[in-house]
């Protein structure tokens, strides 16, 4: 341990993750069961043409057999984390270590520093069982760090591929969430292009919960920050029903999906929740999400209720359909004119960028307020997307609330009194102590991964399903990468990349919050989750999302 420990962490090292049932003697006890091959979920022709060695592989399940062949030969493995922190990653690593192990004691595991950066520089680190011991279900990513670089140029690619072959591995695993796992699948087909005998696999990592499909119930870390963001905002309901004079907007973590703010909402009961979806499939304009708000928050003041709460998710600006359509054309702008803008200031950027824009677009950047016209106008992150984290939706609504509502004054609508206070959660649920859950289920994943390098198998995500059963119970496999792909416009241009799942307005998670949402608007029925809890009765340490027991069917209060 290190020397500065905390008693939590001191007891939480003690817990031995439970792993599914079919792992449980270790990989020369399992054999994979190839299923039928594959195709992607869209662009079938332009995918296969990009992935020519590595499309239409087969789903696998892990089945019982003597597989002992596995065991025979030493093999050296490297891991690297990419992208943002999600409770649970270093669990990750303690798996794959101990399935490698398992499997054969000189098997040797490698990590490589800061990210995907560490394997064009060919930095990294043996993790040992003694190194991974101070690590063991905690949050973070520090045992070896992170980085959001793409391996994507032939000068990075053949860098890679050189590194890999000098350092002697048999396969690299890439932890990380939809736009990680798409480079996973581009090395792992040039691998296969330069005749490159090393295996690439996959974990699914992101709290946004949105890389999820039939074979991939959850990506880890949606739990435990799921978790951490409800303790939060339960926090201050409480506080809010105690004080009763407050409105308070709380935007959460979740840049192209809602699946964050669905589950807070099912966790806590609040009086609003907007989902992006919903409101790009209504086609609503920001002026009409304004008015509902400012709607609730008069019947709210006629009942004397002077107080309320709103969730707010992250990528909402982008689902406005007329905001969708100006960051679009802000982003192509942008990326079209980047030499051009390098060399002006903040203020000249805006004036040149508005002259690239259609009147329509211009003039609704011109309407937005300066604050907000100049967070859209910052650098685009790596994959050349707006970083909305960056831009205070929450505010905005606010000041846009407070406008409507002294409308509504004027026009003798509203008599209530209106005072808001704005949150944003992001940062705070990423690294958190991984919950029972988490613990358990990325310790299966890293297991599992460890199980489909031995079996060389390359261009897989590494699969844990029946997710609502114990975790002995659940089922272990791989799902080719390839499957989950499409055809996105990225800085420009058409790019190979994971489709984003979306919260499905058609799915039973939805069509229970539709069922409750009007009780939650006008009745006070707040939800007081608590801090996550590690020990002590399974109905409060095992517990799954809502989200996840909805899908499955599941009845919940």
């Amino acid at each position: 341990m290190p020397k500065v420990c905390s008693q939590l962490q001191q007891e939480r090292a003690k817990f031995q993750p439970v792993l599914p049932s079919i792992l449980k003697k270790g990989p020369a006890f399992v054999k994979p069961k190839f299923g039928k091959a594959t195709k992607s979920v869209a662009d079938q022709a332009t995918v296969k043409k990009i992935f020519p060695n590595t499309y239409g592989l087969p789903a696998v399940t892990f089945v019982k057999g003597n597989n002992q062949a596995v065991c025979k030969k030493a093999v050296r493995v490297g891991v690297v984390l990419s992208g943002g922190q999600a409770p649970g990653g270093h669990n990750v690593i303690g798996g794959l270590l101990d399935g490698l192990k398992k499997a054969n004691s000189k098997n040797k595991l490698f990590g490589f520093l800061g990210g995907p950066s560490g394997i064009v520089e060919n930095k990294f680190v043996e993790i040992t069982p003694a190194l991974m011991k101070d690590y063991r279900n905690t949050g973070g990513f520090d045992l070896i760090q992170s980085g959001r670089t793409k391996i994507e140029t032939d000068e990075q690619l053949a860098a890679a591929k050189n590194n890999l072959l000098k350092n002697k591995m048999d396969a690299l695993v890439v932890v990380g969430g939809d736009d990680s796992n798409t480079n996973a699948c581009v090395i792992a087909e040039y691998l296969q292009q330069q005749g490159v005998d090393i295996s690439v696999i996959g974990v699914p990592k992101t709290i946004d919960g949105d890389l999820k499909n039939e074979h991939i119930e959850t990506s880890f870390g949606f739990d435990t920050a799921t978790k951490i963001y409800a303790e939060l905002v339960g926090n201050i309901e409480r506080d809010m029903n105690s004080a009763r004079k407050y409105w308070h907007f709380v935007r959460l973590m979740g840049r192209s999906a809602s699946h964050i703010t669905l589950e807070v909402a099912f966790k806590t009961h609040p009086n609003a929740v907007l989902i992006g979806e919903e409101v790009l499939a209504k086609k609503m304009t920001l002026g009409q999400v304004v008015n509902q708000l400012a709607d609730l928050i008069a019947k709210r003041a006629k009942a004397g209720k002077n107080y309320g709460i709103v969730l707010v998710p992250e990528g909402l600006i982008e689902f406005i359909p007329e905001m969708k359509e100006l960051i679009s054309a802000l982003n192509d702008a942008l990326a079209d004119n980047e030499a051009a803008l390098a060399k002006l200031n903040l203020a000249q950027k805006k004036e040149f960028i508005l002259g690239k824009l259609p009147k329509k677009l211009a003039d609704l950047m011109r309407s937005l307020p300066a604050g907000i016209a100049s967070q859209l106008m910052l650098d685009r992150d790596p994959h050349g997307n707006v970083q909305v984290s960056l831009i205070e939706t929450e505010k905005l609504l606010v000041e846009m609330i407070k406008t409507r509502l002294a409308e509504l004054k004027k026009a003798g609508k509203y008599t209530g009194k209106f005072a808001a206070i704005t949150h944003f959660f992001g940062y705070e649920g990423r690294c958190g102590v991984p919950s029972t859950f988490d613990a358990n289920y990325t310790y299966a994943l890293g297991y599992n991964a460890a199980v489909l390098a031995l079996n060389k198998c390359t261009g897989y995500l590494s699969s844990v399903k029946n997710l609502t059963k114990k975790a002995q119970d659940w089922v272990c496999g791989g799902v080719p990468l390839t499957m989950m792909m499409n055809i996105e416009r990225r800085k420009g241009k058409e790019k190979p990349v994971i489709k984003k799942a979306l919260v499905e307005l058609k799915g039973k998670p939805f069509a229970y919050l539709s069922k409750v949402r009007n009780t939650w608007a006008t009745d006070d029925v707040f939800v007081f989750p608590g801090p996550i809890q590690f020990f002590g009765p399974a109905v409060v340490t095992d517990i799954t999302t809502v989200t996840l027991q909805l899908e499955a069917g599941k009845k919940v209060k």
